[in-house]
């Protein structure tokens, strides 16, 4: 950091604010608040009206690879939307409703299972982001996450080359009869019990993309402040739950929808293991292109 910045007395204390050098105790005691003030209003300009060469303390962080930006978070949570498991729990619920209730009634239902998907995701977190903001190692965290999704995404692309039937990256087996029970029940409280059941089981899947962004988000915003982008990746995660509610309700059978998911779940998963990779390299790289 001494060399980056110019420095060649090296003084003790020494601190670095963004590309602000503030050298020995007694500089540090004249200009430490004025610098602090100045960032805080205007964090890419320096004492002397210039833009450095190193923009902002997020980006001169070790352990921070990339920045956090509303296109990285919108084409993050349309990856992770995506979500086979979802899919599937809400047209089967949908198949065994749509017979015996009224269209109005199955709205109803479907609109209980996603709302839990949703708060669940975003109870969830606001968890993590709480964790890895008072952890205080976030750049580290995003990276074991980033990692984490491109092994995920790998998974999913070797299930789908390789296994005729079933998946790794699913909701166990163990825990389908449980889902079943609720699917047949098919009453609100159900409904609202299995979405947060299908968040639960489907988080593991998918989860290394959330996590990544959830440590960007902590290491540049503050709570209040990551709750639009929180909201705003949660919604389009379950924008395609909703599109295919509307649909259904609107007069397509739920059976066609299940038969295009059959037909096309080995192409859907290989395309989100690709897009999980792409993630993971895009937040390791800090590639800026989102």
């Amino acid at each position: 950091m001494d060399k980056e910045s110019g420095i060649t007395s090296v003084g003790v204390p020494t601190l670095i604010i963004g590309s602000q050098v503030l050298n020995g105790d007694i500089e540090i005691h004249n200009r430490l608040e004025q610098i602090v003030l100045q960032q805080r209003r205007a964090p890419s300009v320096t004492s002397n009206g210039n833009v450095p060469a190193n923009v902002t303390g997020s980006e001169n962080c070790p352990g921070t690879f990339t920045t956090l930006t509303v296109p990285l978070v919108v084409f993050c949570a349309l990856i992770d939307s995506v979500n086979p498991c979802a899919f599937s729990v809400l047209i089967i619920l949908l198949l065994s409703i749509i017979a015996l209730q009224t269209r109005r009634q199955v709205l109803i239902v479907g609109a209980t299972y996603i709302t839990a998907v949703f708060c669940f995701y975003i109870l969830s977190g606001i968890g993590i982001f709480s964790f890895v903001h008072l952890s205080g190692i976030s750049g580290l965290i995003s990276t074991i996450a980033a990692v984490l999704a491109i092994i995920l995404g790998l998974i999913n692309i070797v299930d789908t080359a390789w296994k005729k039937e079933g998946f790794v990256l699913a909701i166990p087996e163990s825990k389908k009869p449980v889902i079943d029970r609720y699917i047949k029940t098919a009453t609100l409280p159900a409904a609202f019990v299995l979405g947060v059941l299908v968040g639960i089981f489907e988080l593991p899947c998918t989860g290394g993309i959330y996590l990544a962004i959830l440590s960007l988000m902590s290491d540049t915003l503050t709570l209040s402040q990551g709750i639009p982008y929180l909201i705003l990746y949660n919604f389009i995660f379950v924008l395609p739950l909703i599109v295919i509610l509307l649909v259904v309700v609107l007069g397509l059978p739920p059976e066609r929808v299940n038969s295009w998911r059959l037909e096309n779940r080995r192409m859907l998963r290989f395309a989100i293991g690709l897009a999980m990779v792409v993630v993971g390299m895009i937040i390791i790289f800090g590639l800026r292109f989102l």
